[in-house]
């Protein structure tokens, strides 16, 4: 049996990565000044992508549903 998630399911976690993400960088990221800024902004990138990495492997495409 496949346990994993179907495609709408994995695309509203990445819409609501890229929001999170989008959020983030706005607030603690890139171009915030600072040393703060640069190193936020970098740890900020690597969660985002593993965690949409994580995603991408995780749904089953070619299953319509969540």
């Amino acid at each position: 049996m496949n346990d994993r998630p179907g495609c709408l399911s994995g695309l509203l976690k990445l819409f609501l990565l890229d929001a999170l993400t989008d959020w983030l960088q706005k607030k603690f990221g890139f171009g915030r000044g600072g040393f703060c800024g640069c190193g936020c902004g970098f740890l900020i990138f690597i969660f985002s992508c593993l965690v949409g990495v994580s995603v991408l492997l995780g749904t089953d495409w070619l299953n319509i549903g969540f």
